[in-house]
């Protein structure tokens, strides 16, 4: 286990988060709906999720007809549910007319039940923001804004390919935080050339706006992007994993101390402010994937189903108004497959995982020996109430611990 395995994999904080999650259908826990909105403005150099720039307008009433229609085929195939958490991704879903996250939310309601408490998250980036746009999504139902600021001064925003400046960053802060009753944003530390001081000042900046919800991302070079490019080349360098590894650690000690702390590796949340729709993908519970390129993982009577849909956007249109479905790959998932997804999942968080619940989901439960080495040697705490979670030092091999326990 080496430095090399630290970036990426950590889960940080010691506390165990108290939450009970509510029967809402399948496993009796949270259910999720993502929807994906593909298109951007701008495509990153960094990002290599699934969006897409065009330079005529999106017909939004056809795409919204769509992600009717693959909403009512998705209730069909997966009824009696009670969805506790929708999340508009993209892509840029600020983007989206307010009109056409009400039409998808009213699809939702008239396909499931919907907890009175629904967890509603859109993404957003500052260029797109506008406080006539956020008080339209307020009004159709969202409740909660996600945006994607990623620095807080404009040289490094121009270097991560970004097309707004500071100042509209420290504005959408401020009118997702009048508008919405909950709000967080997106930072991208360990850049080329960030400093321990550069990110510290940063990042007490940040934490200085935030309200309840931070995520704080380090920067990975994905194939296949312009950066990896100018990475191959050498013209992209990014810090060390040592030097990665301490701004790791600088800023959960820097989060935890002004009242965040992780509750995931990346996501710090003041206590009950933790994001509810991704809580649902890291307990490896129940999620319907609408629109290109969405993913979903759904229980069924004859087991657990991962799903996905076609990427590109006018395919899967075309698609769903042919069939009701843009869904092109489905798989059912093995006893080991789900088992080894909740392990990998559940130990990203705070909390850990229910041994119980892995060895029902498996078959077989952790295995034993190397589970007590693990705890002797202090890279897992085992809790009094059954669960496991890895510890500080264990969070620096997260990648190489899960597979060891996996094997």
């Amino acid at each position: 286990m080496d430095a090399a395995q630290v970036i990426g994999t950590q889960v940080t904080g010691t506390q165990v988060i108290d939450q009970t999650d509510r029967a809402a259908g399948g496993s009796g826990e949270g259910f999720g709906i993502y929807v994906h909105w593909p298109f951007c403005a701008a495509k990153c150099p960094y990002c290599d999720f699934n969006s897409h720039v065009r330079h005529k307008p999106v017909d939004q009433t056809r795409f919204a007809r769509a992600f009717e229609a693959e909403i009512a085929t998705a209730g069909a195939r997966v009824p009696g549910r009670r969805v506790t958490s929708v999340f508009f991704g993209g892509g840029t879903p600020s983007l989206m007319e307010p009109s056409t996250v009400g039409t998808v939310l009213d699809a939702i309601a008239a396909t499931w039940a919907v907890d009175a408490d629904v967890e509603i998250t859109l993404e957003a980036n500052p260029s797109s923001v506008e406080a006539g746009r956020f008080a339209g999504y307020r009004a159709a139902g969202v409740n909660r804004v996600s945006l994607g600021v990623q620095a807080l001064d404009d040289a490094p925003l121009r270097a991560l390919g970004r097309i707004h400046d500071a100042a509209q960053a420290r504005d959408a802060i401020a009118i997702a935080q009048r508008v919405f009753p909950r709000s967080s944003f997106d930072l991208i530390y360990a850049r080329p050339g960030q400093t321990a001081a550069a990110w510290e000042e940063e990042l007490g900046r940040a934490l200085a706006m935030a309200g309840e919800h931070l995520s704080l991302y380090q920067l990975t070079i994905e194939p296949g992007t312009p950066f990896a490019a100018l990475h191959e080349k050498g013209r992209l360098v990014t810090p060390p994993d040592d030097e990665a590894a301490a701004l790791y650690e600088l800023t959960q000690d820097i989060c935890a101390a002004h009242g965040l702390p992780a509750y995931e590796i990346s996501n710090h949340a003041r206590p009950g402010a933790e994001s509810r729709h991704n809580l649902v993908y890291w307990r490896t519970n129940d999620y319907v994937g609408v629109g290109p390129g969405a993913h979903g993982r759904l229980s069924q009577g004859n087991g657990r189903w991962a799903t996905a849909c076609e990427r590109h956007p006018e395919s899967w249109l075309e698609r769903v108004e042919r069939t009701g479905s843009g869904i092109i790959d489905e798989t059912v998932l093995t006893a080991e497959e789900t088992a080894d997804e909740f392990l990998l999942m559940g130990l990203r968080l705070a909390e850990g995982i229910d041994l119980d619940r892995y060895a029902a989901l498996g078959g077989r439960p952790v295995p034993a020996a190397r589970l007590a080495d693990f705890t002797e040697e202090g890279l897992i705490l085992r809790r009094a109430n059954g669960r496991i979670a890895a510890t500080p030092r264990g969070r620096l091999v997260l990648n190489a611990l899960v597979a060891a326990l996996a094997a």
